[in-house]
C-alpha cells in the first residue's frame, strides 16, 4: 500500500480510538469517522509495513448502525468518537471489546466468558450525563476569546459551548465569561507563547444537589485575589506585560463573580494558578473567590464534597450501579476486612464499609486522601482508614510488617477491591494480592486490555473467575468499564 493511494474498504471492527479497521488484500487501514458495516472510499496518509493509516472520502455503502449524530461538531471532536454509531450497537460494541480483550489477551474460553458475564449495563438516556467538563480557552482569528473542546489528536479548539455530553448550565456559565473576558479584554493563555491568562474553566454539577462549581484555571502564580500581588496595588509591574492583564482580572473580578453566583445552584467559583508549559489541565491548589470550596453530592445515601482536584467519576447514574456491583460482589456480611487500592476520594470505600467490619484505602494523591477522610466523617463512617502512597508500595509494606504505623503487624485481607488507572496494576501489586489470600478480589477496570493481562496473572495464583459485567460509563465514546469478581479456588 502506498501513501495517497484511494482504496475501497469494509469496516469490519473499531480500534481503541474509535477508528473504523478494515482490511485490503490482507493489509490493515485505520480509518477515522468510519464504523462497523460502512464500505468507504478513504485516502492512505500514512503506509506502513503491515498496516496504515487513512483518511475518509466517501461512504459508498453506509452501515446499518449509522445514525445522525446529535452534536453537529460530533466527527471533528475528539470526545464522542462513535456518535454515529447506534446506542444499541455501542452497547454491543463495548460488551464484545471487553469478553475480546479476556479470550484473547487472558486466556478466558468464551464458553466460561459467556458463563459468567452478564448483559451490559447502558444508559435509558446516553446524552447529558457528564458531571465534570474541562473547557479549554483560546483565541479566534480575529481576537476574540472562543472556547469549547479540541479537535481529535490536536490542541485546535472547536468552538462550542454546548456539548451534548454536559449538562446544559455550562452554556449559559461559559457564555457569561466570554462575553466577560471579550469586554474587559481579558486574554485567552495562548499554548505557544505562554502568554495570556485564561487556560481552561472547570466545572462540576452535582446531579442529587444541583450544585454547581466553577474553577478557573489561570497562568499566573497567584490565586484569587492573589494575595500578596493584590496587597502590592493595582498597578504594581513585577512583569509588564502579564501584571496588565492579570490587573484587569483583578479590577473586574466582582463584576463576573456577580453574574456567575445568579445562576440557581451556583455554590462555589474557584480559581486555580498553573503557570507551567504543560498539558496538565489543573494546578496543585486553589483558592475560593466566591461561596464554598466544594461542591456536595450523593451516590446511593453516602455523601460526598468534591473540591476542584477531586477525582470523582463523571457519569453519577451509572457509577451507582458500578459501585451497587462491586458491593453485591465483594458479599460482606459485617466482620470482613477489605482494602480498596486506588481508592481517590473514598468513593468505593465508604460504600464498602457500609457492610465491612473494616475498610482501607490506599490513594497516592494526598489531596484526595485528605477528602477520603473527610467524607468519612461527614458520614459518620467510622470504619474506614485512608493510606498516602502507591498501592504497589503501600500494600506490601502492610503485608510483610514493615509500615511505620504497626510495625511488624501483617496486613489481612477477606476481600480486595481494585480501581487501577488504564495501565493497570503493577507486578508487585498483584504478587502481594494473591500472596495474601483474600476469600474474594473485586477488580474494576477502565482498560480491559490491562484487565485481561492482570486476570490471567491473578487466575494463576489460585483464583478463578466467578462472575463479570460491562457498564457503559462513558456512552458515545470507545470507553466503558468493567467490573469482575474473583475467588479462590475451592480445590
Amino acid at each position: 500500500m502506498q501513501k495517497n493511494e484511494s482504496v475501497t474498504v469494509a469496516i469490519e471492527d473499531i480500534g481503541v480510538n474509535g477508528e473504523g479497521i478494515g482490511r485490503v488484500n490482507g493489509y490493515t487501514l485505520f480509518i477515522k469517522d468510519a464504523m462497523i458495516g460502512d464500505v468507504v472510499e478513504a485516502r492512505v496518509t500514512k503506509a506502513k509495513k503491515n498496516y496504515g493509516y487513512a483518511r475518509l472520502l466517501h461512504i459508498l455503502s453506509p452501515s446499518q448502525y449509522r445514525v445522525e449524530p446529535v452534536c453537529e461538531f460530533a466527527r471533528r471532536c475528539g470526545g464522542c468518537q462513535i456518535q454515529e454509531m447506534s446506542y444499541d450497537q455501542q452497547l454491543e460494541f463495548k460488551q464484545n471489546k471487553v469478553l475480546g480483550n479476556l479470550e484473547r489477551i487472558g486466556g478466558f474460553s468464551r464458553e466460561l466468558l459467556g458463563q459468567v458475564f452478564e448483559p451490559i449495563i447502558g444508559m435509558e438516556e446516553p446524552f447529558r450525563y457528564r458531571n465534570k467538563a474541562q473547557f479549554p480557552f483560546g483565541t479566534d482569528k480575529i481576537g476574540h476569546p472562543v472556547t469549547g473542546f479540541y479537535a481529535g489528536r490536536t490542541h485546535d479548539i472547536i468552538a462550542n459551548t454546548d456539548c451534548a455530553l454536559g449538562v446544559q448550565v455550562n452554556r449559559e456559565i461559559l457564555e457569561i465569561i466570554l462575553a466577560f473576558m471579550k469586554k474587559y479584554r481579558v486574554p485567552s493563555y495562548d499554548e505557544k507563547t505562554g502568554e495570556g491568562l485564561i487556560r481552561h474553566v472547570l466545572i462540576r454539577y452535582g446531579f442529587a444537589t444541583e450544585e454547581i462549581m466553577v474553577c478557573f484555571v489561570v497562568n499566573r502564580e497567584g490565586a484569587g485575589t492573589y494575595g500578596a500581588d493584590y496587597s502590592r496595588g493595582v498597578g504594581h509591574k513585577l512583569n509588564p506585560g502579564r501584571a496588565e492583564e492579570h490587573d484587569i482580572w483583578i479590577v473586574h473580578q466582582e463584576i463576573l463573580l456577580e453574574q456567575l453566583s445568579r445562576i440557581p445552584g451556583m455554590t462555589s467559583i474557584t480559581v486555580c494558578p498553573n503557570t507551567r508549559r504543560t498539558n496538565v489541565i489543573m494546578g496543585e491548589r486553589y483558592e475560593v473567590l466566591w461561596g464554598q470550596p466544594f461542591i456536595t453530592d450523593y451516590i446511593g445515601s453516602i455523601k460526598y464534597q468534591i473540591s476542584p482536584l477531586s477525582f470523582y467519576q463523571v457519569n453519577p447514574v451509572q457509577t451507582e450501579k458500578l459501585y451497587g456491583l462491586a458491593l453485591e460482589y465483594a458479599a460482606l456480611k459485617g466482620t470482613e476486612t477489605v482494602w480498596d487500592l486506588y481508592c481517590g476520594i473514598g468513593t468505593i470505600s465508604l460504600f464498602l464499609a457500609q457492610k465491612a467490619g473494616r475498610v482501607y484505602g490506599v490513594e497516592i494523591v494526598a489531596q484526595a486522601v485528605e477528602d477520603a477522610r473527610h467524607n468519612a466523617e461527614i458520614n459518620g463512617i467510622a470504619n474506614a482508614e485512608f493510606y498516602v502512597g502507591k498501592a504497589e508500595e503501600v500494600l506490601p509494606e502492610y503485608y510483610t510488617g514493615y509500615n511505620g504505623e504497626h510495625p511488624g503487624e501483617r496486613a489481612h485481607a477477606d476481600v480486595i477491591v481494585v480501581d487501577p488507572p488504564r495501565k493497570g496494576c503493577d507486578t508487585a501489586l498483584l504478587r502481594t494480592m494473591a500472596e495474601m489470600q483474600p476469600e474474594r478480589i473485586v477488580y474494576v477496570s477502565c482498560d480491559s486490555a490491562t484487565l485481561a493481562r492482570d486476570l490471567k496473572y491473578l487466575c494463576g495464583c489460585g483464583y478463578e473467575v466467578k462472575r463479570g459485567r460491562v457498564v457503559d460509563q462513558f456512552p458515545m465514546s470507545v470507553h466503558v468499564e468493567t467490573i469482575v469478581l474473583i475467588q479462590k479456588k475451592t480445590s
